[in-house]
């Protein structure tokens, strides 16, 4: 199994970026994937997850419309659009893949399968 996250950088405040997550060795679209992000010095939170199916999609309240969640299952890759970023928005992002459905994929314990992380940091 291989998880691996992309797309992380620097940007100003009230900037863009687009995170992808490339998974294989599991059947995907059976699977919810989910973004959690580490800020230093605090505990791994969740920030987004969408079901095997991609129709239903669960957000933090510190993301709900800034950032978008989405997945295009014959690539194997997850999406998180984050746009309208803020210094609070810094940490390492993570993709994970949870059996469960993606309405009890909101804790970490419900993950199999994590990536390296990705640093997204925002400036003021």
């Amino acid at each position: 199994v291989q998880v691996v996250e992309s797309g992380g950088g620097w940007v100003q405040t009230g900037g863009s970026l687009r995170l992808s997550c490339a998974a294989s060795g599991f059947t995907f679209d059976y699977w919810a994937i989910g973004w959690f992000r580490q800020a230093p010095g605090k505990e791994r939170e969740f920030v987004a997850v969408i079901g095997g199916g991609g129709m239903t999609t669960y957000y933090a309240d510190s993301v709900k419309g800034r950032f978008t969640i989405s997945r295009d299952n014959a690539k194997n890759t997850l999406y998180l659009q984050m746009n309208s970023l803020k210094p609070e928005d810094t940490a390492v992002y993570y993709c994970g893949a949870s059996r469960y459905n993606s309405a009890n994929s909101r804790s970490e314990g419900r993950y199999d399968y994590w990536g390296q992380g990705t640093q997204v940091t925002v400036s003021t």
